[in-house]
């Protein structure tokens, strides 16, 4: 009577819906889990090289991590595991004012790490979103609401206040900081622009995440290059012991594969959730991160520079929310 009255196809077709639904939402946190712990990882690693290690040399850093992206992305194309798209003249020319930008933000941003504690790094990094507002604003005539205005201007104030109160402030990698932040933002612009540009240029019409991450650090290999012998970091390399450790070399290799993982967890955050989802989840990932740079490097911290860490990272949660409200 079941199979007449089709009761048994109804139950299974329930069965099958419930699955499917378990299933994306563990694919969905997975991936969350995975983009979280490989983002927070490769700044904590960063920040156990240059300062643990105490490597001098953040633009050799920067060269190899990027050396390593290209030769996984390279291999994993040559499988037929990933498509990217074919390196011509034309398509370098597009990028490459991208690209001179990208390299800067990296390099900037290993010379700030080194000087600054991870939390006040993730309070700082706000005011790039202060930045790109108002290049939104002007080069896009985009208008934020109160809200976004309302949390940009908090995110202010718990930089000037974390920056008053740090008591491990050193004036050189707050420099390097704020040209990071100009440079990160200078990026966001630039990448709108360009990236219709570069889409026509190549053969599919199509630029995906993987042949960004290839270009992106194909190029920035001669650039990083010169930029060793232009800040003198090849006499450091050559008289340094630290190449001749065996575990340094493992976890720069370490800090190479993170580097790649982001870029890898961060789309698969993506495609299983939304860019709604991935924008909070980024803003409260600052969280732990900056708990665990205080916890692991010992950095000393008062009552008052804590408190402005926390409104600092509350103002990013409250502009990621106000982003949202804007979109919907």
């Amino acid at each position: 009577m079941d199979l007449e009255s089709g009761k048994l196809e109804k139950d299974r077709d329930k069965t099958i819906r419930s699955n499917k639904i378990v299933k994306i939402q563990n694919q969905a946190l997975l991936s969350g889990l995975a983009y979280c712990i490989s983002s927070c990882s490769m700044i904590l690693v960063n920040k156990f090289v240059l300062s643990s290690y105490d490597f001098n040399a953040g633009i050799s850093l920067m060269l190899y991590q990027n050396f390593i992206s290209v030769v996984i992305v390279s291999i994993l194309s040559s499988l037929g595991l990933i498509s990217t798209e074919p390196l011509t003249w034309r398509l370098i020319k597009v990028w490459l004012p991208v690209n001179v930008i990208f390299v800067g933000m990296l390099v900037t941003s290993m010379f700030s790490l080194k000087y600054i504690n991870v939390a006040m790094v993730t309070v700082l990094k706000n005011v790039t979103n202060v930045i790109t507002a108002v290049g939104e604003m002007y080069l896009f005539k985009k208008h934020h609401d109160s809200r976004v205005w309302t949390a940009l201007f908090l995110m202010i104030i718990s930089a000037v206040s974390g920056g008053i109160t740090d008591l491990s402030f050193h004036a050189t990698g707050y420099a390097w900081q704020i040209i990071n932040c100009f440079l990160t933002a200078s990026y966001s612009l630039t990448l709108r622009r360009v990236m219709d540009t570069a889409k026509q240029v190549t053969k599919s019409g199509n630029l995906n995440e993987f042949s960004m991450v290839l270009l992106n650090n194909t190029l920035s290999l001669p650039l990083g290059i010169l930029l060793i012998f232009v800040f003198k970091e090849v006499d450091y390399l050559c008289t340094t012991p630290l190449l001749r450790m065996p575990d340094f070399w493992l976890v720069m290799t370490l800090s190479g594969f993170l580097g790649l993982a982001i870029s890898f967890t961060s789309m698969w955050f993506l495609h299983q959730t939304g860019a709604t989802t991935y924008s909070l989840v980024g803003s409260l990932n600052k969280i732990p991160l900056s708990v665990a740079g205080i916890v692991l490097f010992k950095v000393p911290t008062s009552l008052e520079n804590s408190a402005s860490i926390f409104f600092g990272l509350l103002a990013g949660v409250f502009f990621a929310r106000a982003k949202m409200r804007e979109r919907s």
